[in-house]
């Protein structure tokens, strides 16, 4: 009686363990590192614009269509309208950021406060391989532009400044030039021209050229007219909300 007794409690224990772990678990495939994969996986696709600004993300099919719960999908896209590209608004929910005329010349002159001054750290810790990585990068991005590939040819130049914002050695404020980054790739999707990124398509060359040759004033100035070349090519576009296809797009 005493063995039948202990062996219900112990069934009965277990079974009460695996019914707190489902429901700590949640809808399957929930979980800390299935989340941070689904948030990366949203992340790239709104900076390659292949969710367009504007366009709403609905939490019910997201978790339909990446398997997790809506309670997942909702910490995600909280975590997203941290970085500023999901907005979420009461009663309707979240969407891809758009970021008004104001916001963009907010976060261009950021970027002229904190790459430029990056320069000088960046000349002096270059080393040829990270040289020729640059004129890899920018070769990239050139051909994309020709192939018309302009929303790979956004991101691969925000991974241009990016990386120069890591060579600098500054880890804070590489962080920050990604964030920026990431919000310019958007700002440049609404408002700029179809074909052109609103700079030569050599800058980033000779951009590498003076930083290798140790002319720290001349890639500060040289930073400083990029980028305000960029910020002038702008124009704004009004544009109607879109609903995407989540499973085209993540499928």
């Amino acid at each position: 009686m005493a063995k039948s007794a202990n062996a219900a409690s112990n069934t009965s224990t277990s079974k009460s363990a695996e019914a707190k772990r489902g429901r700590g678990a949640g809808k399957a495939g929930d979980g800390a590192e299935r989340h941070a994969t689904i948030y990366q996986q949203i992340r790239e696709a709104i900076v390659e614009h292949r969710l367009k600004p504007g366009a709403r993300l609905r939490e019910d099919a997201l978790a339909e269509v990446f398997g997790v719960s809506r309670t997942g999908i909702r910490k995600i896209l909280q975590r997203l309208a941290l970085e500023y590209l999901v907005t979420l608004t009461p009663r309707r929910g979240a969407s891809v950021s758009r970021p008004t005329i104001e916001e963009a010349r907010d976060v261009f002159a950021a970027r002229q406060l904190i790459e430029c001054q990056l320069m000088p750290w960046v000349s002096r810790r270059l080393q040829p391989a990270d040289a020729r990585a640059l004129r890899e990068m920018a070769t990239s991005e050139r051909q994309a532009l020709r192939a018309g590939e302009q929303s790979r040819a956004i991101q691969l130049s925000a991974q241009f400044h990016q990386r120069l914002a890591e060579l600098s050695g500054n880890t804070p404020l590489a962080e920050f030039v990604e964030r920026l980054c990431s919000r310019s790739s958007l700002i440049l999707a609404v408002y700029g021209a179809s074909g052109h990124l609103g700079c030569e398509s050599h800058d980033h060359d000779e951009l590498v050229t003076l930083l290798e040759a140790g002319r720290e004033e001349r890639a500060v100035a040289f930073m400083q007219r990029h980028l305000k070349a960029i910020e002038a090519s702008l124009s704004i576009e009004e544009s109607t909300d879109e609903a995407p296809d989540l499973r085209q797009i993540f499928g």
